[in-house]
């Protein structure tokens, strides 16, 4: 019987996300890592990893734009597949707010600033990345969080290094913070009343028993529960053939309080009952 080979995670993504804090993480997982790596050097680095530690030794690779001219390499060398490996691409992205910060308490000028503002690096970054956020995997958006929390996300996604089944996250959120970037798919919940106009209901949150009843037994809840659940395990096949093992859907409702969290929860309950690996997070509960 044939060898199976250990995966390689690619992480790329805006200077500052986190990447260094990432790949950090991936090392203390077991995972080889090699940091600020010319893409055109992967397949030798797998080579020499297999010849030296065996093929099942997962490895990780960190390459962003200091590789200059090299990186536009990088989708070529993962498109072919001429690592002999599966292969995760891994994207570290942030609000450019942030970034700036970041790299101001760094002290650091950004690898593409060319003499000129830090924001003028970071546009220049956003296109050049853009394509390989598309094709990513996996997007981590590390705008609220910690290095710890950061650690945490890729502890979860990638602690079990041999798992190849889907994994789902359900996020609920209010809109008026905004869509979570990360997201792959994203629903409306505002057609449905609102508790936060019911006295009783409104301290409450759609975690408690009573803002769920209300919420689910509104026209229409059951109706999208269903179809909208029937289009998730449509669409999980599809991502499954081509490769992606992370799936972030996203529940939104004014303030992520009430109707997203009362979904996102029966959601992603109905998606477990199947067997699908699917947790709930509640990105902005309490923030109000």
């Amino acid at each position: 019987m044939e060898e199976q080979s250990g995966e390689l995670v690619v992480v790329t993504g805006m200077t500052g996300a986190g990447r260094s804090t990432a790949a950090k993480e991936l090392e203390d997982l077991g995972y080889y890592v090699v940091d600020n790596l010319p893409p055109q050097l992967v397949p030798d680095v797998v080579r020499l990893v297999d010849e030296s530690r065996g093929q099942l030794q997962p490895i990780a690779v960190v390459v962003d734009v200091r590789s200059g001219s090299f990186f536009a390499g990088l989708q070529e060398v993962i498109a072919r597949g001429r690592t002999g490996r599966r292969t995760t691409l891994l994207y570290l992205d942030c609000n450019d707010d942030v970034l700036v910060r970041r790299q101001e308490a760094a002290r650091r000028p950004h690898p593409l600033q060319e003499g000129g503002r830090l924001l003028d690096g970071l546009r220049r970054e956003r296109v050049v990345l853009g394509d390989l956020r598309a094709d990513a995997d996996l997007v981590i958006d590390t705008s609220g969080l910690n290095v710890h929390q950061l650690a945490d996300k890729v502890t979860e996604a990638f602690g079990t290094a041999q798992t190849t089944s889907m994994r789902a996250t359900v996020v609920s959120f209010g809109f008026k913070y905004g869509i979570p970037v990360d997201a792959d798919l994203v629903a409306d919940m505002r057609f449905l009343p609102n508790p936060h106009w019911v006295p009783e209901l409104r301290p409450l949150s759609g975690r408690d028993p009573e803002v769920a009843s209300y919420v689910k037994e509104q026209p229409g809840a059951e109706e999208f529960l269903t179809e909208y659940v029937d289009l998730i395990r449509t669409v999980v096949p599809g991502y499954q053939r081509e490769g992606k093992r992370f799936m972030t859907i996203a529940i939104g409702c004014t303030g992520g309080k009430h109707r997203s969290v009362a979904m996102a929860e029966e959601i992603a309950a109905r998606l477990r009952a199947p067997g699908l690996e699917t947790r709930a997070v509640h990105r902005d509960l309490g923030r109000e």
